[in-house]
């Protein structure tokens, strides 16, 4: 069973092109133009152990926003794409990820009802030519996107780039265990029969 999608997406504002394999190694090359950006989707390829290859032209000159956005919204296409049917997969995981001073928690659930709550505040600002705003476009694009539900706690204050940085490992890590196979599940882990 391959578990990959690749998907283009090219609008006035942005051209993303993504390729995803959800039994991967954190392989691949992640260039968007926003380097913080770059550097947590490498984060997010290397915890939730997907190979993924990203290549995004964009209008930069109006900051970075398009660009995350669209990022998430083509990874969440990829997401979905890859889960298929979602048989057999665990669907539900957690993770809690410091971060020296700082300290995130995600849960998902790939439930095909798209949802994403954050808590906790992130100082005003921007790293590397990423808007700290953006940390919730991004994450309400792939779980719109993916039709799941992401709950991502900024729990303990401190640096804002250790506190997206926790963020983006603990999705990571909880996206990692909750599209890992269960080796006992023999359908879909739904009483509905569908996700």
């Amino acid at each position: 069973m391959t578990r990959r999608a690749e998907i283009t997406r090219a609008t006035r504002e942005t051209s993303v092109t993504l390729a995803l394999d959800l039994d991967g190694t954190g392989a691949g090359t992640r260039v968007t133009g926003v380097g913080f950006l770059d550097h947590m989707l490498d984060l997010l390829a290397r915890h939730g152990r997907l190979d993924l290859e990203v290549a995004v032209s964009g209008d930069l000159t109006t900051g970075g926003h398009h660009t995350v956005e669209d990022t998430g919204i083509v990874f969440g296409q990829a997401l979905d794409q890859a889960l298929g049917d979602r048989v057999g997969i665990y669907r539900y995981g957690h993770a809690i990820v410091p971060m020296d001073e700082a300290r995130a928690l995600c849960a998902i659930d790939i439930s095909g009802r798209p949802y994403l709550a954050l808590e906790g505040e992130l100082p005003p600002g921007a790293t590397g030519g990423f808007d700290h705003e953006l940390l919730e476009e991004f994450f309400r694009a792939i779980a719109n996107n993916c039709k799941i539900t992401v709950h991502i706690q900024l729990q303990a204050p401190g640096n804002a780039h250790h506190m997206i940085e926790a963020a983006f490992k603990a999705f990571a890590r909880a996206l990692r265990a909750a599209v890992a196979i269960d080796p006992t599940e023999t359908g879909v882990p739904s009483t509905k029969g569908i996700l």
